[in-house]
């Protein structure tokens, strides 16, 4: 099992004079600790207008800061919107070769669509062809990384002519692909185009289970055609995170954090909102307060005592002791997910307790799954190696430009892929 921290920089109002460098300070230093402690990955996201929610709309940017501080840890666009109207897919290719660069190799390009009506109309994406536009433009972006010259493309959502895109990534052929997942269609979709999952809902183990089966088996079989110019055999989940040795405290930490980080998801998903006049902090505690709020809500709290305690443990088992978490992180690992990626910013947690955290997770978690992770590893890709050269086979041959010089693989499977996907 491998690890990650995901940053999502969470805001509420009311904001004060210096919130928004205090709040990227405090993530840079995240990054910096969990690299020291050893935990694999860290995630960046990449939203826009979603204030309150998240305000890190360039994780480009976040990115280079963090590669600059460290020495070790996966440094992943967790997601990057690739569809022409938010970023040109040369633009993308791009900047994944500068930051490879920049270090040493330790890029993840995760990719999506979006999913708010604020950012999909603020760009001018029509909602019913975004997955379509997403995964025609990584393809593309995997060409860009990979070819000299780029030949150029006539496409359905972007054109651009043969140009030679660089800088190129120190990975080769280039840096692992994901692709956002939020239910079983979306990871037989990342499954049939070779890209790893980055599945940002919460589960329990009969469902991660049903997610690794269908994932796996969509990998090892003929339906596999990858994207990219290699496989990216790898399911990620996150979860909410919150450790303490003392169980009451770690909800008390961060329970609420967690709720809210819940709430405001569902807020930007699926609710109007206006611009620069919502305040979500407050209309969220006004929910909690609520009898009706509490009914309905499906992350309440304040009910008190052992009740509120035992329903964080069912609905949010990140939230605990650090054994607590080893036996979720064990059953997570038992039921074939690879990843788990760290929700450790919501709300209005305190920076020092997500360190304390973090650094108990380093002490008494971690250790726990290092001892045979590179076997786990060695065993998992030697078992999918014979499936992994067959996708790679079914994959379009490349054409030739005069001269000899590479050209981009067809893309009529992947497209027929990506509209049975919209479908």
């Amino acid at each position: 099992m491998k690890f990650g921290v995901f940053l999502e920089m969470q805001l509420p109002k009311p904001w004060q004079a210096g919130d928004e460098e205090r709040l990227i300070a405090e993530a840079l230093e995240q990054v910096v600790l969990a690299d020291a402690l050893g935990i694999d990955h860290a995630w960046a996201v990449e939203h826009h207008f979603l204030e309150e929610y998240s305000h890190c709309s360039a994780s480009d940017v976040f990115l280079a800061a963090a590669a600059v501080r460290t020495t070790n840890i996966r440094l992943g666009f967790g997601i990057r919107h690739i569809i022409a109207n938010y970023n040109h897919p040369a633009r993308t290719a791009e900047t994944v070769g500068m930051l490879d660069l920049i270090s040493h190799g330790r890029i993840e390009l995760g990719f999506g669509e979006g999913a708010t009506r604020l950012e999909l109309g603020g760009f001018g994406i029509p909602w019913k062809e975004k997955r379509a536009m997403s995964l025609e433009a990584a393809e593309q972006i995997a060409n860009m990384m990979v070819m000299e010259p780029y030949p150029g493309y006539e496409g359905k959502s972007f054109s651009m002519p043969c140009r030679n895109v660089v800088p190129k990534p120190a990975q080769k052929p280039h840096p692992p692909m994901w692709m956002a997942c939020t239910n079983r269609d979306t990871i037989r979709t990342a499954a049939a185009n070779g890209l790893g999952a980055l599945c940002f809902n919460f589960m329990d183990q009969a469902e991660a289970q049903t997610w690794s089966r269908i994932y796996y088996d969509t990998i090892r079989s003929e339906q596999c055609i990858p994207i990219g110019h290699t496989v990216n055999p790898n399911l990620a989940i996150v979860t909410a995170f919150g450790l303490h040795k003392n169980r009451d405290e770690a909800v008390r930490r961060n329970l609420e954090s967690f709720e809210f980080f819940n709430y405001a998801l569902g807020v930007v998903s699926s609710k109007d909102t206006r611009p620069g006049r919502m305040n979500m902090w407050s209309d969220f505690q006004a929910q909690r307060e609520s009898e009706a709020g509490l009914k309905k809500a499906t992350w309440a709290a304040g009910l008190g005592g052992d009740e509120k305690v035992e329903r964080c443990y069912t609905n949010a088992p990140g939230i605990g002791t650090p054994e607590e978490f080893r036996r979720f992180a064990r059953t997570m690992a038992d039921s074939g997910i690879d990843q788990m990626i760290f929700i450790q910013q919501g709300g209005r947690i305190k920076h020092d307790h997500i360190c304390e955290s973090l650094e108990l997770f380093g002490l008494d978690v971690l250790p726990d799954f290092r001892v045979h992770e590179q076997e786990r590893e060695e065993r998992k890709m030697k078992a999918l190696a014979p499936y992994i050269e067959a996708a790679l086979e079914r994959k379009h041959a490349l054409a030739t430009l005069r001269g000899g010089e590479a050209t981009a693989p067809a893309t009529k499977t992947q497209w027929t892929n990506t509209e049975s996907a919209v479908a």
